[in-house]
């Protein structure tokens, strides 16, 4: 390379040195630089709106594993993480329950964090069963409610309040069938969430395991949560 060639090739480092080098300064003082699998961490969590309205959860009343009466009013000023589930469920619910006790294990010491359980069989599932079933899953936490209740109220928060499907079904195994969906609530009761790459909020998070992601519902809750709790 000739002197003139290897001068020019200096001065065009050297003018994009002094173009990004400062930018780049920065952005690492904005904290505006992040992995790219964390980037979700810095977004604000949606409000999930039905009519251009942000969706709350309805009011409710229901009856836990100490047959004690719970109602929304008990998670006021909490984050909470809902769920529909079943004592007798022979496939998703133990799958979403394990997740669930990550959950607590991360969020259940906290007086501002938890967890709602509302069984779709209340027909078994009275409270001394679901006593049993807390208690198989060693939860320790006061604010994880296993709840049951008349079951016209329980299907109605489910479909209508959080459009999260739930039916009898004969003919599937259990006799139930529901989605395995986590729903996030913040403080004031609003149902939040993550938006994915187009900028579309989630709405839920997935309860159980896929094997090909490489983040899961559980692991994606357990971020949005910890976020919340910082609001």
């Amino acid at each position: 390379m000739s002197k003139v060639k290897y001068l020019g090739v200096i001065i065009i480092v050297i003018i994009f040195a002094i173009i990004t080098v400062p930018n780049l300064i920065n952005r690492i003082k904005n904290g505006q630089i992040v992995e790219n699998n964390r980037a979700s961490i810095s977004t604000p969590l949606s409000y999930i709106k039905i009519n251009n309205e942000p969706r709350k959860v309805p009011d409710f009343l229901f009856y836990n594993q100490d047959s004690l009466m719970i109602t929304n009013e008990d998670f006021k000023n909490k984050i909470y993480v809902a769920e529909f589930f079943f004592t007798r469920c022979p496939s998703i619910c133990p799958i979403m329950n394990k997740n669930m006790k990550r959950i607590e294990n991360e969020f259940g010491k906290r007086d501002d964090f938890g967890i709602a359980s509302f069984t779709i069989d209340p027909e078994n599932d009275k409270p001394h069963v679901l006593k049993s079933y807390a208690e198989s899953y060693e939860v320790f936490s006061n604010n994880w409610h296993f709840l049951t209740g008349k079951k016209s109220d329980i299907y109605s928060l489910a479909n209508k309040g959080f459009n999260i499907f739930a039916s009898v079904n004969p003919d599937v195994a259990g006799g139930f069938e529901h989605q395995g969906y986590f729903a996030l609530i913040d403080k004031k009761g609003y149902i939040r969430s993550r938006v994915d790459k187009f900028g579309n909020p989630i709405v839920y998070y997935l309860g159980i395991d896929e094997q090909d992601l490489e983040t899961q519902g559980t692991d994606m809750i357990i971020e949005d949560i910890s976020k919340l709790l910082k609001e």
